[in-house]
């Protein structure tokens, strides 16, 4: 077992046990469906975030349940204790401040807009971050380095770009760091249309440890019939986890795509189920 685990050591776990989960027998059983071993599969989860993969799937399931599901489904465990759970809720809206610009505007402005962008790596992989003079433009989960260089500079083909960590990147950082008591405010400076804002603004609203669905966050926004619309505003979101697309799920409580890649948004939803119980 290696001394550090990261997201590509633990995403072989998500998966292997949601494709063989077995609903009607413990989670041992369903971890030695697996091609894991128990004791292998418990160090994964504590060596990853430091918590166990019995509290991971625990709360992953009853979040996913409680937010979505009608009562009729089928839950994984038993239902969480109410002493599980804090009162204090985390909203990223309390520490984001959105810059909006139309694509209008913000194609004249390109021609002299210098981007700055550095590589980290963080509880859910490797990242880039991009920013402006006002604030991050763009954040993403990547695999291979190349092609998210290539991603950023199609997202911005009239911009300039350096190599430089700025204040803006580092603030942002402090979102997957574990301790989220010394949280400042950051600015972001993204590009989009009305609608889209509008839906990115509510998605800022919804609390960690919480989700929604496509259907909720438009009637949201006062148009229920647009959640089709609402589904694509999502998928153009450009500033992973900052802007929480992730804690949009299907009606079904299925977890459901993700731009990033669905494992990492079910690592990410059981993460903050975890980090909502104890801050």
């Amino acid at each position: 077992m290696k001394k550090e685990v990261n997201f590509e050591d633990i995403a072989p776990a998500i998966k292997a046990f949601q494709q063989n989960y077995n609903p009607k027998i413990s989670f041992e059983k369903n971890v030695e469906s697996t091609s894991f071993e128990i004791t292998e599969f418990q160090e994964l989860f504590k060596k990853w975030a430091n918590i166990s993969a019995e509290k991971f799937f625990k709360h992953l399931n009853s979040i996913t349940f409680k937010n979505t599901s009608s009562g009729k489904h089928p839950n994984l465990f038993s239902s969480i204790s109410k002493k599980d759970f804090s009162d204090k809720k985390i909203v990223f809206h309390d520490f984001i401040n959105l810059h909006s610009l139309t694509s209008e505007e913000y194609k004249n402005a390109e021609k002299n807009l210098l981007i700055n962008y550095s590589f980290s790596s963080g509880i859910f992989g490797n990242i880039l971050l991009a920013s402006t003079a006002k604030g991050i433009c763009y954040l993403a989960f990547y695999e291979n380095q190349e092609k998210a260089i290539n991603t950023l500079i199609e997202n911005f083909p009239h911009a300039d770009f350096q190599e430089k960590t700025d204040n803006f990147q580092q603030n942002a950082l402090l979102f997957f760091q574990e301790d989220w008591k010394n949280l400042k405010k950051i600015d972001l400076h993204i590009k989009g249309t009305a609608f889209q804002f509008k839906v990115w603004k509510e998605l800022l609203k919804i609390p960690v440890g919480e989700l929604s669905t496509y259907g909720k966050i438009a009637k949201k926004i006062q148009n229920p019939k647009a959640f089709r619309a609402v589904g694509t505003a999502i998928g153009s979101n450009a500033v992973a986890y900052l802007i929480p697309c992730h804690r949009v799920v299907q009606q079904s409580g299925k977890i459901g795509g993700y731009k990033w890649d669905s494992i990492r948004k079910t690592a990410i939803i059981g993460w903050e189920g975890i980090k909502h119980f104890q801050n």
